[in-house]
């Protein structure tokens, strides 16, 4: 299982949110290209970026930022926030990002993902940002009134690469990993599933670790990192 640390950018600082609210925001690290160096550096596969102006409206704000963080690494990348249409889709792959992340766009032309899926075979992972069981768009901002099993069903037999499951109630709070929603969820679906909202501690790595399903494939680590309360040698370890 991966272990996914996540860089959020704004104004082209790598910060933390709570509960995905702009207003309640921390910067962590003021130069991002080196925090992914480090991430590469200490071993991860992976990590994630969102481009959180993007989410919220704001057009290539960090752009340059994540242009940099890919020439300066070879660690790969799944990117979101801000992802509108197929021209932006095929920019970023074509600058070398490995994986794609939609929200807004896969719930309200999901048509249009499931054919771009054909042609970025395994590229693309679906956002269920989950709010009292229904999927938030818009950088989470607006309630798209679906549930996370029509989103489930609906790309079933598409050809994405999975879906990023994250308890927005959760994220930030340091609060634990909802294991019951994954639980829940991760037996719906064949498609990979990656978990994040709430990570703490080392126990939340057991517990996940503890889930015997092929397809969960990661888990996202934000403020549990930045607060100091696991390291990233140890979280591969466990995860290992």
């Amino acid at each position: 299982m991966k272990f996914i640390p996540a860089i959020d950018l704004k104004d082209n600082k790598c910060v933390r949110l709570k509960k995905g609210k702009e207003e309640n925001l921390t910067i962590f690290n003021d130069d991002p290209v080196n925090q992914a160096k480090f991430f590469e550096k200490n071993g991860c596969e992976r990590i994630h970026i969102v481009d959180l102006d993007g989410a919220f409206g704001r057009v290539d704000v960090n752009k340059q930022t994540i242009l940099n963080i890919r020439k300066n690494t070879k660690i790969e990348i799944e990117l979101g926030g801000g992802i509108k249409d197929a021209k932006d889709m095929d920019y970023w792959i074509n600058q070398g990002i490995d994986f794609l992340i939609v929200g807004s766009l896969a719930v309200k032309k999901n048509t249009l993902v499931k054919e771009i899926s054909k042609k970025l075979k395994n590229k693309i992972y679906v956002a269920l940002d989950v709010l009292k069981k229904k999927i938030m768009i818009k950088g989470w901002v607006e309630s798209s009134m679906i549930g996370i099993d029509q989103v489930l069903n609906d790309y079933e037999s598409s050809d994405i690469k999975g879906f990023i499951l994250t308890d927005i109630e959760r994220d930030g709070m340091l609060k634990g990993l909802n294991i019951d929603l994954i639980k829940e969820n991760i037996l719906k679906t064949n498609k990979n599933i990656i978990v994040g909202g709430g990570l703490s501690n080392y126990d939340d790595l057991i517990n996940l670790k503890k889930i015997s399903s092929s397809n969960l494939e990661g888990v996202i680590a934000g403020k549990s990192f930045y607060s100091g309360n696991i390291e990233v040698t140890k979280s591969l370890k466990i995860l290992k």
